[in-house]
Order: C-alpha cells, then structure tokens, then sequence
C-alpha cells in the first residue's frame, strides 16, 4: 500500500522514502558511535541530563535537517518523551538516541529510530543499531527486514516456554504504574520460562519482531518507544494490544506484543 508521495526534490513512493530515511538514520548512528566508549562519570542528575542532552543534539543535527526535507509538510515531535494521540497529518516521531542512558555508561544497548506517522498510524519506520550495523525496517502492508531479510514473529505455543520481556518505569514514574510493573514481573516470573529487564523497549521490540523473544509488555511509556516495535512485530506477523487484549492506541495506558500463540496466555498473566 505504498503511495506516490511528493518530497522537496524528487516524486518517490513511501517505499523509496524508508530507503532515505534509513540512510539518514545510519548517519546519525554513525555520529553517536564516534561519541561511544568511556563510562562517562557524573555525580548529579543534572550533569547526566546534560550528557544526554549533547548526545541528542549531535543525532538531531544530523537527523532533522534530513527527514524534514524528504517531508517539509511534516511536522516534528520535539519531545521523544510525549505520549496521546498526535494532531492530523503527517509526523516524524524521532529517539535520536534510544535508550540514551546506556550510551555514557558504555552499554551497547541503546539505537536511533525515526518512524513516519500519517493520521496516528506508523506508515514506516526504521532503526539502526550503530554499535552492530544492524538496520531494522518496516513499511505498511511490505512486512518488516533486518537489513533486508525478512523478520517473523516466533511461533511459540506455550508461555511456559516463552522468553519474555519488559522495560522498567523510567525515573520519577507515578508510584502506581511502579508498583504495576513490579507485580507484573512477578506474575511472569511465575508463569514464563525466564523474564528480562531491561531498557530500552525498541530493542526488545525488534528481537519479538525477530523471534528471538516471545512477548514485550510495558506500563505507560512514550509514542517514540512504541511506534517503532509496534509497526515492526505487526509487520513481523505478531499481536500488538493493550496489557488486558483491547486494542492499542498511543492513547493507552498499557502496552503488550507477542506472538500470536502466546498472546492470550500473556493477557491472562497480566491481568492477574
């Protein structure tokens, strides 16, 4: 379902749009990766945020030149942090560094993703693991790629046999949607084969659209952490809904992607 679109130099279908925005995305990758290595030391929250913030900056001076002129007509989500519904039209949802806190503590998790959205629907996405190489993508309606491979949900039965995982509340989270997390870990500790912990939820996201894991679940969380997995395990042939089975929105409070031989199983657990 891919559409003739107009950009700033050239007539191009959405298909060719994803290619340049995975070139834009690897080379904001590629400026992250120069600035990787070192744990870097802090000793307040302030000189962390400030370490995060240049990491920012150095994706996004890269990133939004590019993407706007491929979409001038689209607007731009300043705060990788926001959740809701977005106003009509197009938007650019941008992490220009994915799991940012690992990157000055010399962890190899974190990425860059950019996901197009038109009328509140992911029509591609992409993101780049600058430390591997690796380029995940989906478009709507052409399934989803691994550098060009194609990706498929596990086909895994029994949550008890199930890989599963999840990503902490983040810093100075409502004390109710803590508590939530940790009483849902607790259940899944129970009831699937091993539990993972982790952050950020992209990469969980890729590894279900992958079939490397079963099933990603989180409470709350922001439309940059979401879109991109959720567009991938869809593309990938797997469920995406709500922690309870209804459907997902940006507008939700909960988050579930499974595959679809576990997704029941995982509602249930959750719901407990």
């Amino acid at each position: 379902m891919s559409e003739t679109l107009q950009t700033a130099d050239v007539v191009t279908s959405d298909a060719d749009l994803l290619d340049h925005t995975a070139t834009a995305v690897r080379a904001a990758g590629a400026a992250l990766r120069e600035r990787f290595g070192d744990v870097v030391r802090y000793e307040t929250r302030e000189e962390l945020m400030r370490a995060l913030a240049v990491n920012d900056d150095a994706a996004l001076d890269i990133l939004r030149p590019r993407l706007t002129s491929l979409r001038p007509q689209a607007g731009w989500v300043e705060d990788e942090l926001d959740g809701g519904a977005l106003p009509p039209g197009e938007w650019w949802v941008v992490d220009p560094a994915e799991g940012n806190v690992n990157h000055p503590h010399a962890l190899p998790d974190w990425a860059v993703t950019a996901t197009l959205v038109r009328e509140n629907l992911p029509v591609l996405t992409v993101v780049h693991l600058p430390l591997t190489g690796e380029t995940y993508t989906a478009l709507t309606g052409a399934g989803a790629h691994l550098d060009g491979r194609p990706l498929h949900v596990s086909g895994t039965a029994d949550l008890g046999l199930s890989i599963v995982a999840t990503s902490q509340a983040r810093p100075d989270e409502d004390e109710k949607v803590v508590r939530r997390v940790g009483s849902s870990i607790t259940a899944m500790l129970f009831d699937a084969l091993v539990v993972r912990t982790s952050v950020p939820a992209t990469l969980h996201l890729t590894n279900v659209a992958a079939g490397r894991i079963d099933a990603f679940w989180q409470f709350a969380g922001a439309r940059a952490d979401l879109l991109p997995g959720a567009l991938l395990v869809t593309e990938a042939g797997g469920r995406i809904s709500d922690a309870e089975g209804r459907p997902w929105t940006p507008q939700s409070d909960s988050f579930l992607a499974a595959a679809p031989g576990v997704h029941a199983e995982a509602v249930a657990t959750l719901s407990r």
